[in-house]
């Protein structure tokens, strides 16, 4: 089952979407609504009939912080989300690992397992978290457990400030770079255009320059920075041309001046990486 997450309206927007366009899916659905204090009620807000293949989803509150904490979790990740300054309503999601089990050092266990005469299977109970008690009443504690992997995902943005609390230490921080000024790069640089205009622009309508995604991974000590959402005049998707190419270490490098790291990735469709889990 596909489960959506979005801003009041998402519901209506996909049913609207479906049933306009007389769509068969081979699936089930769900949407779940982000509501903010203003919003008032916790009931369909259209008057749009479900669609066939939908499951009735939830409506999250936001909390005192803030915030829309854990609208999903299971044993092995939980997300959260808070909404993020845009020109209309926008969200960011932060998606955080459970902590995983802990470096294991046999030495220390191997001489009680010994003595009691257990099996070594038992350290493969205390590698998963499990706490082992043996025949003479010892009790083996398992590792301390290390802290799982965070990703921060940001919408369209100007100002994800109010995120901040929730991605602070993302091991990836995904936030737009829609603008940047690059005089002797970009050739469309107009001659009268300073960094302090084109920030200016970029943030009137609603969006971010490398400079400011750098500046906000600084701020929550994010461990590496995936720059997207860049303006269709950058073609950064094509590494055999040259030109492209350019454009894209130049706003690279406009987000390190920043951020104060060479961590910074301009991602382009359907590009993956590894996400180290910590030390």
């Amino acid at each position: 089952m596909l489960e959506i997450y979005g801003p009041r309206g998402t519901r209506a927007y996909v049913r609207g979407g479906l049933r306009w366009t007389h769509t068969l899916l081979g699936g089930r659905y769900t949407v779940n609504e982000l509501l903010f204090p203003h919003e008032a009620g916790d009931g369909e807000e259209t008057a749009i009939p479900p669609h066939s293949s939908e499951i009735p989803g939830q409506n999250f509150r936001m909390d005192s912080n803030g915030a829309w904490p854990d609208i999903f979790k299971d044993p092995l990740v939980s997300v959260s989300a808070a909404p993020i300054q845009h020109s209309c309503p926008s969200v960011g999601y932060v998606v955080s690992e459970a902590p995983i089990p802990g470096k294991m050092d046999v030495s220390a266990y191997r001489p009680h397992l010994l003595r009691n005469k257990a099996p070594m299977t038992y350290l493969s109970q205390l590698q998963r978290g499990d706490t082992v008690t043996l025949v003479d009443g010892t009790v083996l504690e398992p590792p301390p457990k290390r802290p799982g992997r965070k990703i921060a995902i940001l919408g369209d943005t100007y100002d994800p400030s109010p995120i901040a609390a929730l991605a602070q230490g993302a091991d990836l921080l995904i936030h737009e770079a829609t603008n940047s000024y690059l005089p002797g790069v970009d050739p469309d640089t107009k001659p009268d255009e300073t960094e302090e205009f084109v920030e200016s622009r970029t943030k009137s309508r609603g969006h971010s320059t490398p400079q400011m995604a750098g500046t906000f991974a600084r701020r929550i000590n994010a461990k590496r920075l995936a720059l997207n959402h860049f303006s269709a005049r950058y073609r950064g998707d094509d590494d055999t041309n040259e030109e492209a190419s350019k454009v894209m270490r130049a706003i690279k490098g406009l987000a390190v001046s920043t951020y104060g790291s060479e961590h910074v990735i301009c991602a382009r469709d359907w590009m993956s990486f590894e996400v180290d889990r910590p030390a």
